[in-house]
């Protein structure tokens, strides 16, 4: 999992050419105009997708992926989200290969995105998304999946 603010991003050139895209994306477009849909930038191989929702006291159902990163960041408003290592989740409650998620139960700990703060998670990160930070506010959020 990489949690960071877009001001870095440099640092993540390395990491994987799509993220390093997706990354510069994020900070070079102004989303706010775009409406909630899914546009493809690569093909399947890298595309984003826009939502906008209110968020809730508790999310009690991380979920993960295996054939996609996660960028998570938030065009407005504020979140919390579930982060833990996927070996800490204690069962599989749902399984959707076709849609490469799959849902769990088990422990996590918190951090929040607002701002210019972003969330990488890779396969082996279970979140737990659209947490309340101080209460259920709307947000929008743009979330970037990466092929790996």
């Amino acid at each position: 999992m990489i949690y960071d603010s877009l001001k870095h991003l440099e640092q993540y050139r390395g990491v994987h050419p799509g993220i390093y895209r997706a990354l510069r994306l994020l900070r070079d477009t102004d989303f706010s105009k775009l409406g909630d849909e899914r546009r493809q930038i690569d093909g399947e191989d890298l595309f984003f997708f826009i939502q906008s929702y209110e968020t809730k006291p508790v999310n009690d159902t991380p979920e993960a992926h295996r054939s996609y990163a996660d960028i998570q960041f938030l065009i407005s408003g504020r979140e919390k989200i579930g982060v833990a290592p996927l070996e800490d989740m204690t069962e599989e409650t749902e399984a959707r290969p076709e849609g490469d998620i799959w849902f769990y139960h088990g422990p996590v700990d918190e951090i929040t995105l607002s701002g210019d703060r972003f969330a990488v998670f890779f396969p082996g990160d279970a979140h737990a998304p659209c947490i309340a930070a101080d209460g259920p506010e709307p947000v929008r959020k743009c979330v970037f999946k990466v092929r790996l």
